[in-house]
């Protein structure tokens, strides 16, 4: 009997590796970083022999600490860094280019000449994104132009396009295998996210050869084995989803209107809201969730640029803490904000307000302003910037939250939580098990084996840490949001454009 499913966590900065037990226990981890490459202004790539490289090491790793072989794993289950564009030859399974990550803007000016050719509403029904850079699509198109050659090359076939789900199937396959699943393939602005196909009239407004795509698969079923070689034996590789789905799986989100908050650099919020797309009116993202079992399950996705990220401002850019776990402290020692607030918007503002130029702000300083205070407001500003999108979210699908499930570094912050709740007036809870992304894959590419039997088997295993409930009256909850909404409104459209 196999006892272990091996989870493969291949992220922007690092590449993971986590064995995981039928009750979603970590026995052993590994984790590599890799280098990232700026080419210029805006503009981040990574060498896809670096992604293979270092996913393979931290695999092997693993695998050495649980002393274990290929024959104690069910399963291997990937989730991935969402939107990285990597294209490579079929023949020599060698990449054509570097891989142009997810929060490389180097194709705006191809998404500037699609919205002035009046594409864009085109590309958010089919589907259910806005059209920017962050996606794929338009980066393949880059590349297509750019390199010279290329494109006649991927209209004979020659070259494959894959998010990074797709380009560690290809190598762990021996070149065998060219798939992608639902979640990753709704993240590339070519994919139709009704039909659940490529869509050829996007593919040709982007000029992109239908022969180059994978095939699209459920994010849970055996798409291949792993070369013999690679990790001492044909292990099944049963399962991919996005970084931020397969958290959302991993959180046993399964019920319509049940949700997850990561709090990491920033914030991305998922909403699961069942077997139908819903629109959104409100500034966020219609996305797959996971395909499984025949059933396609959808959400709602919002993302706030900065949330973690504005307490490393106070520690590099303000001075006021050595360290990032200093803040609590810091912040706990005064008894509110006194009225200040704090809005990160460094880099322009998310969902909802998609506004680039926005910039950040302090407001409400008085002579009685300490430190503390300023710590503090920071803080709440990631509890604020969650409801705003909640709220959203809540409009949009026409659900009420019972409660929010969260994860992430700051997630470890117990005053963040309580503000958190008592600003949403709904329980927050955290898990036992923070590494949510690793455990969703592991899910996922179980339960297409049989090593775990159901949804419900794999939501059994959650285990609460901690749950927070609401503490703070009605009236001055929604007294503190008013306020913040003010601020906001202080900061939208600063920059002159």
């Amino acid at each position: 009997m196999t006892r272990y499913v091996l989870a493969l966590d291949q992220g922007t900065t690092s590449s993971r590796a986590i064995v995981l037990g039928r009750e979603g226990i970590v026995v052993a981890s590994a984790q590599q970083e890799f280098p990232q490459i700026f080419p210029g202004p805006g503009h981040v790539e990574h060498d896809p022999e670096d992604i293979w490289s270092s996913q393979l090491q931290v695999a092997r790793d693993a695998m050495a600490r649980a002393r274990i072989g290929a024959a104690d794993l069910a399963a291997v289950g990937i989730t991935n860094q969402r939107e990285t564009t990597v294209l490579w030859d079929r023949r020599s399974g060698k990449p054509v280019a570097n891989a142009i990550v997810w929060q490389s803007r180097i194709s705006a000016g191809i998404c500037d000449a699609l919205k002035a050719a009046g594409h864009e509403e085109l590309f958010r029904s089919r589907t259910g994104l806005v059209v920017d850079a962050y996606f794929s699509g338009t980066k393949i198109k880059h590349l297509l132009d750019t390199v010279p050659g290329l494109r006649s090359r991927a209209e004979r076939g020659e070259v494959l396009f894959g998010t990074v789900d797709t380009f560690l199937i290809w190598r762990l396959t021996g070149g065998r295998v060219h798939v992608t699943d639902v979640s990753n393939a709704s993240r590339t602005l070519i994919f139709n996210i009704h039909d659940l196909e490529w869509d050829d009239e996007l593919l040709k407004v982007l000029g992109i050869p239908r022969k180059m795509l994978p095939a699209v698969r459920a994010s849970s079923e055996v798409y291949g084995e792993c070369e013999e070689g690679l990790l001492g034996g044909r292990i099944p590789i049963a399962a991919a989803a996005g970084d931020q789905q397969a958290a959302t799986f991993g959180q046993a989100c399964f019920e319509p209107g049940s949700a997850k908050n990561t709090y990491g650099t920033g914030c991305f919020m998922l909403l699961n809201t069942g077997k139908e797309p819903v629109p959104s009116r409100n500034g966020l993202l219609t996305t797959v969730g996971w395909k499984l079992g025949g059933e396609v399950t959808y959400c709602l996705e919002g993302s706030v640029f900065v949330a973690g990220a504005v307490v490393q401002w106070l520690r590099d850019g303000l001075g006021l803490i050595r360290s990032s776990s200093e803040v609590e402290r810091l912040a706990a020692s005064v008894p509110d904000s006194d009225g200040v607030y704090v809005v990160p918007a460094f880099v322009g503002l998310g969902a909802p307000y998609w506004d680039p130029y926005a910039r950040g702000a302090v407001l409400g300083l008085t002579r009685n302003t300490k430190a503390a205070h300023l710590a503090r407001a920071a803080v709440e500003s990631m509890a604020y910037q969650t409801r705003d999108v909640l709220d959203a979210m809540q409009r949009d699908a026409g659900l009420a939250l019972a409660h929010l499930k969260v994860d992430g570094g700051a997630a470890a912050n117990d005053a963040l939580l309580q503000f958190q709740a008592d600003l949403l007036g709904v329980p927050v809870r955290r898990p036992v098990v923070a590494e949510t992304t690793a455990l969703g894959a592991a899910y996922l590419a179980g339960l297409a084996v049989g090593y775990w039997k159901d949804a419900a088997d794999v939501a059994g295993n959650w285990a609460l840490d901690r749950e927070f409930t609401p503490a703070m009256a009605g009236p001055e909850r929604d007294r503190r949001h008013r306020d913040w909404l003010k601020a906001v409104g202080r900061c939208r459209d600063w920059q002159d454009h």
